[in-house]
Parts: structure tokens; sequence; C-alpha cells
């Protein structure tokens, strides 16, 4: 299936396509950021997606919970993308990438009582969390031009 349905402009949804672009594009970026918590290298002080799972669910939470919440996260963005977005282009998916990594610094970090950008725990954490959102477009730009190629 394309983006774009043959008959019509409105754009169609692949969902196995789509749920496969959501996987790679969330595999990717925890492909660094586990190592880095479990090493103790990460200078956050708690996996963003856990943190923000256990302020929900209000207690604490191991690690495949914040695991489950960040893929669910990502499945949610990898869908606008798709749908709202251009599929396929790196600008698009760098675009949105920085949009949620300034969401991150500017709305979550401060919800976590960790200051704005992350400054009451450290400077360290605008990089540290750059990263993985650079990661997250580059992945989501990538499967999505592998995965839904245009006609």
């Amino acid at each position: 299936m394309t983006a774009q349905s043959a008959t019509t402009s409105t754009p169609t949804l692949s969902w196995p396509r789509t749920v496969a672009v959501g996987l790679i594009a969330a595999i990717i970026p925890s492909l660094f950021m586990v190592p880095m918590f479990k090493l103790g290298l990460s200078p956050m002080p708690a996996p963003p997606s856990l943190e923000f799972a256990e302020m929900v669910l209000g207690r604490t939470l191991p690690m495949p919970v914040g695991l489950l919440f960040h893929l669910l996260y990502v499945m949610l963005w990898t869908i606008v993308y798709v749908l709202f977005l251009k599929p396929g282009s790196v600008k698009a998916a760098l675009g949105l990438a920085g949009l949620l990594w300034v969401g991150v610094l500017f709305v979550f970090f401060p919800l976590f009582g960790w200051g704005l950008a992350g400054t009451s725990v450290s400077v360290k954490l605008i990089p540290a969390s750059f990263i993985p959102h650079l990661l997250f477009g580059l992945a989501l730009w990538g499967s999505s031009r592998w995965l839904m190629p245009k006609d």
C-alpha cells in the first residue's frame, strides 16, 4: 500500500507498515538509551517514559512499563507522521522529532520536577534528550522510506 490512494488524494493508512515504522522508530533510540541508563552513563535521573508512566499511574514501576509507554507514545506520533505529514520526508521526520524534543524540555521535564529544560538536574539533559530524538527522527524517516515507498 502507498501513502496515497490510487483513486483519490486522501491518505490511506497501511496498519502493518505503520506499526513496523513505529516499532523501528521506537527501538532505534531505545538501543542507545537503555544501555546508557543501565550503565549509569545518562545524566537523567530516570528514563523519561518511565518517569511519565509513574506520574500517570501514581506508583513505582519496573523499566518494562516505561518501555511500553515509550512504544505507545512513538506509535501515536508515527500515526500522526503517516497520516498528516509526509512519510519519507526527512524534513517532516526531523521537524516532528525536534518539536517533540522541545516538548520534553519545556513540558515534561518541568512536570517531572527536573526544571525547565532539565536544568534543575543538569544542563547535560539538553543534549542527552536531543540525541534520542534525533535518532527517532532519522529512524522514522528511514523506515518510512523503506517500508512506505512511493509509486
